[in-house]
């Protein structure tokens, strides 16, 4: 289960707009994944259980600017996951630490625990390594946005739940 922060309309349209360049090239991206579930977002927590989690103290904080960044790697091999990096911000920090808060203790995914984060949008997932230096000439430079919201996803139901938007 996860707890992802969703980003403001213009920001996730931007994200869509290089998921389908990718997509247009032939590249891996996340464009052909037509599910509900499938929108820009920054994990913020990940786990194999989550017992009830209560968001509303978390949404009573005021929107706050996100900015996506460079593109970064993860993984090893021939294939990669492709991302834009997210500029770590007094908000984010606040917020990952928050919902790490609210959630209590856990076995937390070591991409999403506190210390070890990496805050990122994923673009691309098994992007083969022979084409990064195209995949990179569809994404863009740093893209401005505001954080909405919040909401849950469940892999083992394939559901999610919108939490709420702040303030």
């Amino acid at each position: 289960m996860s707890i992802e922060l969703l980003l403001d309309p213009a920001t996730e349209a931007a994200v869509r707009a290089e998921w389908d360049a990718l997509a247009a090239h032939g590249m891996s991206s996340l464009a052909p994944h037509t599910s509900a579930s499938n929108r820009p977002h920054v994990t913020l927590l990940a786990r194999t259980d989550l017992d009830a989690f209560d968001a509303h103290a978390l949404l009573d904080r005021p929107s706050f600017e996100v900015t996506l960044s460079a593109p970064l790697l993860f993984g090893a091999g021939e294939r990669r996951v492709l991302a834009r990096s997210i500029v770590p911000t007094a908000e984010l920090l606040g917020i990952h630490a928050a919902v790490h808060a609210v959630a209590g203790r856990g076995d937390d995914a070591p991409h999403t625990a506190p210390g070890s984060w990496t805050p990122h949008v994923t673009l691309a997932r098994r992007l083969r390594t022979v084409d990064l230096a195209a995949a990179l000439d569809h994404v863009g430079g740093e893209i401005h946005g505001r954080a909405a919201g919040l909401r849950l996803w469940d892999p083992s139901t394939a559901t999610v739940t919108d939490l709420g938007t702040f303030g």
